[in-house]
């Protein structure tokens, strides 16, 4: 068990994320930030997309009751052990009766905190993330409060050892961001003027930012008519503009169907730029080709499988293909 000894601002159980039910309504939901969800598993020496718990800039405090391997990627939130401080991108033994702790958020926003064996709540359609908005998953649906114990899952095969990733070893992670977009589905509904403006701004990331969307704050994008469409489907990624002419980029607790025009679509492995991304921080869209977007899904999917070999070796094991879904 770990309990919580005092929740930070939303800490929440999240996994690889909930697919196939978008359909029902029901959004993906999981880890914003699905490449840090990874390599924290990874390094605790669990599958990639096994659940963990997703913090949010206040990481607040937490008790093993018991030893084990844990690890935490994604931003850093000045994290110690029993006092003693713990680099991010990195794994750890905990004792029986240790306490980690989270002070001041040095970079990024959300962090991941896995233990070997997962964090072992009850599956809810096929996954333990958290959608807070329907009490879906997770928790009983809701963020973490101080006194909650989470459940730890049995761990199979051989631990590997406490390992850290070099600070050249670290995806980026906090600050301005350039993301990749693919133009659409509904660029035909903007001005070459308003399309020139998205493309060409460094957009204001707004204090108006969770896990269903990020809105930006800047010059308008000018429409060739009305914001409004007749309503279709939407995923994570996902670029509205409003009647006001400014973007919201939908993120992975999104609504399953939109009513406002969409400009341009994030590419998924980009998305955790955005995600890292706190109010008062620039970013800006760059638009790209499918093989491009395709190119990085690529790069992101190396880049887990290598950190999945490079764990396994240090096991004394042999690791294939270990990718989140």
């Amino acid at each position: 068990m770990i309990a919580v000894v005092k929740p930070g601002l939303l800490c929440t159980v999240q996994d690889a994320g909930r697919p196939g039910w978008r359909a029902s309504g029901m959004p993906v939901a999981g880890a914003m930030d699905r490449l840090a969800l990874a390599a924290a598993n990874l390094l605790a020496g669990n599958e990639p997309g096994a659940a963990a718990v997703e913090l949010t800039l206040a990481g607040g405090t937490w008790r093993f009751e018991a030893p084990a391997l844990a690890a935490l990627a994604g931003a850093d939130l000045s994290a110690t052990l029993d006092g003693s401080p713990l680099p991010p991108w990195s794994s750890f033994l905990a004792p029986a009766g240790s306490t980690l702790a989270f002070g001041a958020c040095r970079a990024g926003v959300r962090a991941y905190l896995a233990v070997r064996g997962g964090v072992a709540v009850p599956p809810v359609l096929g996954s333990r993330s958290t959608y807070t908005r329907a009490a879906v998953g997770g928790l009983e649906g809701r963020a973490l409060r101080a006194g909650d114990r989470l459940p730890v899952g049995r761990p199979t095969g051989r631990p590997p050892p406490p390992q850290a990733l070099g600070p050249e070893e670290r995806p980026p992670c906090g600050g301005g961001a350039r993301l990749r977009v693919l133009l659409g589905p509904q660029e035909d509904r903007f001005t070459e003027e308003g399309i020139a403006t998205f493309l060409g701004t460094a957009w204001k990331v707004t204090p108006q930012n969770d896990r269903m969307g990020y809105r930006l704050e800047g010059p308008a994008v000018r429409l060739r008519g009305a914001a409004d469409i007749l309503t279709d489907p939407i995923l994570p990624g996902a670029v509205q503009v409003t009647g006001s002419g400014l973007p919201i980029a939908m993120m992975v607790d999104c609504h399953t169907a939109g009513g406002y025009a969409k400009i341009a679509t994030i590419a998924g492995p980009d998305l955790r730029l955005l995600a890292q991304a706190r109010a008062g921080d620039e970013v800006r869209f760059a638009a790209c080709r499918q093989a491009e977007a395709v190119a990085a899904l690529r790069a992101e999917r190396a880049w887990i499988d290598g950190l999945a070999r490079r764990v396994a070796r240090a096991a004394g094991g042999k690791a294939g293909s270990r990718r989140a879904r």
